[in-house]
């Protein structure tokens, strides 16, 4: 049985990227959670041009998320498998969209330069050798107050979604990436990385150690919740998410609306039912960007969250977890 190793991935990817597409399009929630984790860039409504990047785009499932969330927003999509991005270019896309070939560790060579308002990283950062590093480098190409949000597998830190995802991948994944592809290696190694990739808790706190600032973070629903997970953070000179008109609730029973920018009162995400307001998010009910209504936000800091934007400034919180 032969184990793949990282600096293998992009070949590995090239000789799947044929399959890739129907092998996630059979996965329930795949794309749905792509376009939710999208959203919570929070960016909904903005009257300014927004300029992405999304890095490990591999075929544009997370470009089109990206789009369906921010539709005029401009694309950079960069993927260092070229079959993977072959498979990208191949589709019909608006032409606000861009696919360049190249590692993420070497973004300048690639000739991709900020500012970015917004890096989504969907199923990448697991897959990096220093990810310390990449971070911070993701982190100087946004512009102050852009924002980071990573779309991957963390199951390190519960036995029960370790059991689950062992179960799935050797009796879905793995078989059915050697059905259509003929090799397993690809998703042997898919199955060994998410075992291997920080803990929630673990990549908030490494989030924060590469700069970011207000760091949130979610799960997915379905069979992958606790398993796949969204990270926010902000970058540099960023302040705390903006405060909306609509409600804000953090802890059951806690929705009060208040004038944007003014201070709303806010209570420890310990409670369930927690939910959050985008920025320009439509309806006057309180609606989250997380997949998961129960615990779609944290302050991924058991000592302070940010409730009301810039103005409020952080609430003490003794009881907060780290992550929902």
């Amino acid at each position: 049985m032969t184990r793949l190793v990282r600096r293998q991935v992009p070949a590995a990817f090239d000789r799947g990227a044929s399959a890739y597409d129907r092998l996630v399009g059979a996965n329930p929630g795949y794309h749905a959670h792509l376009r939710r984790s999208a959203r919570a860039f929070g960016f909904a409504g903005s009257d300014e041009p927004l300029r992405l990047l999304d890095v490990g785009c591999g075929t544009g499932a997370s470009t089109a998320a990206l789009l369906a969330a921010m539709p005029g927003a401009s694309v950079v999509g960069l993927d260092a498998s070229a079959g993977m991005l072959a498979q990208a270019r191949a589709k019909t896309w608006p032409a606000v969209v861009e696919f360049t070939h190249g590692r993420v560790e070497d973004l300048a060579d690639a000739g991709v330069t900020g500012p970015f308002d917004g890096i989504f990283a969907a199923y990448l950062i697991r897959n990096l050798p220093a990810p310390d590093a990449t971070l911070a480098s993701l982190r100087a190409l946004l512009r102050p107050g852009g924002r980071l949000v990573v779309h991957d597998y963390s199951v390190r830190d519960s036995p029960v979604t370790r059991l689950i995802w062992h179960t799935v991948c050797w009796t879905v994944i793995i078989p059915a990436g050697r059905l259509m592809t003929g090799d397993a290696s690809l998703y042997r190694y898919l199955w060994r990385s998410a075992l291997d990739f920080d803990g929630p808790e673990e990549f908030t706190e490494r989030l924060r150690r590469a700069g970011f600032a207000d760091v949130r973070a979610g799960t997915m629903s379905g069979w992958q919740k606790g398993i796949v997970h969204a990270f926010r953070g902000l970058g540099p000179d960023g302040r705390p998410f903006a405060a909306t008109s609509r409600p804000v609730r953090i802890g059951a029973g806690c929705a009060t609306p208040r004038p944007a920018g003014r201070a709303t009162p806010g209570c420890c995400p310990g409670a369930p039912a927690r939910s959050w307001s985008a920025p320009g998010s439509p309806g006057s009910r309180p609606r989250s960007p997380w997949p998961n209504a129960a615990s779609p936000l944290t302050c991924a800091s058991a000592a302070t969250i940010s409730v009301a934007g810039p103005a409020a400034g952080p609430r003490r919180c003794p009881t907060a977890p780290a992550w929902a």
